[in-house]
């Protein structure tokens, strides 16, 4: 399963993920793409959220079990930490 939540996304993209995905909540969707799929919609936000935020957590072969994404101004970065995956904020 993919989940990926959108903040403060310019016009059109909650509309574009419609086709794909299930929107579960405001900027909250919920799907199955395939790796193919996925890559290009990520492609797609990652160039067009402009000064928004975009999270996608889709699966992956490590002890969680997922791993994320995060595109956009003012966001949380993963960090591996001796394997696991946690979110961090730079100062300002």
């Amino acid at each position: 399963m993919t989940v990926i939540v959108l903040i403060a996304a310019p016009e059109g993209l909650r509309g574009h993920l419609t086709r794909w995905m299930v929107e579960v909540n405001a900027g909250v969707f919920v799907g199955t793409p395939s790796k193919r799929i996925r890559d290009r919609i990520w492609e797609l936000l990652a160039s067009r959220i402009g000064d928004g935020q975009a999270v996608l957590v889709e699966p992956a072969a490590n002890e969680q079990g997922w791993a994320i994404r995060t595109a956009g101004k003012d966001r949380w970065y993963p960090i591996d930490f001796d394997g696991l995956i946690l979110s961090a904020r730079l100062r300002r």
